[in-house]
């Protein structure tokens, strides 16, 4: 298979994966020094195993001249729309979404679909307990210094430590269980925004507005509409 894509790949007028294929492509090298995405689980992997290559993690589909990769396995759903609207126009491409009862442009990226924060460790050490009692407690307003001190340690000292074992800084970890949590709340409860944002920790239903858009793209109403 490789060295069949190796040379169709020049070829081709267009060409690509969906899902997962993206790592058939990357053996091909077909994905040095260009812009790719892949379904978000594997986005890390990815990234690791090609490291020439421009892994955007954010993207439903993306094209980069002739190469054009996707997300999950529906993702290629939007993908062929896109395909479809260049090659026979926009209208087409919307006839055609309307027969497979899918919309033409989904609101936002893969973020909304994957999860802010990675589960945490199950071996016990003084950051795990910092994380599990954070989100035991994501309505209390915690900030660098109150959760070294729960570590018994300088802020310094934490936030390096912090992010050494855990991959990304305290408050980015906070952030993200909080938009985690909320998310959760939307899904499976009818709850105002208000009461929504209170319990995960945000402060007011505009901040939490913010951190929703800017990072999934889509607000907490929006969000609660696509996904409870």
């Amino acid at each position: 298979l490789l060295p069949w894509l190796k040379a169709a790949a020049p070829r081709a007028g267009r060409y690509g994966s969906i899902c997962t294929g993206a790592f058939v492509l990357g053996h091909a090298g077909l994905l040095d020094g260009r812009r790719v995405t892949t379904h978000w689980h594997y986005t890390e992997r990815l990234i690791k195993g090609f490291p020439q290559a421009t892994v955007e993690t954010d993207h439903i589909y993306l094209q980069d001249g002739r190469l054009i990769t996707s997300g999950g396995v529906t993702a290629g759903i939007d993908l062929a729309l896109s395909v479809v609207a260049q090659d026979h126009g926009k209208q087409v491409a919307v006839d055609v979404a309307k027969v497979l009862l899918v919309v033409m442009k989904r609101q936002g990226g893969q973020a909304q679909f994957s999860p802010m924060t990675a589960a945490v460790a199950p071996h016990e050490t003084a950051i795990t307990r910092v994380q599990n009692q954070v989100l035991a407690q994501l309505d209390q307003p915690f900030g660098i210094e109150s959760m070294a001190a729960l570590a018994g340690m300088s802020a310094r000292h934490f936030a390096r430590l912090f992010a050494k074992e855990v991959q990304m800084t305290p408050m980015a970890f906070l952030q993200g269980a909080r938009i985690d949590r909320a998310r959760h709340l939307l899904e499976t409860t009818d709850l105002p925004l208000k009461t929504v944002a209170f319990h995960a920790g945000f402060g007011s239903v505009r901040h939490m507005r913010f951190l929703f858009s800017e990072k999934l793209g889509l607000n907490p109403t929006q969000y609660r509409q696509q996904f409870s």
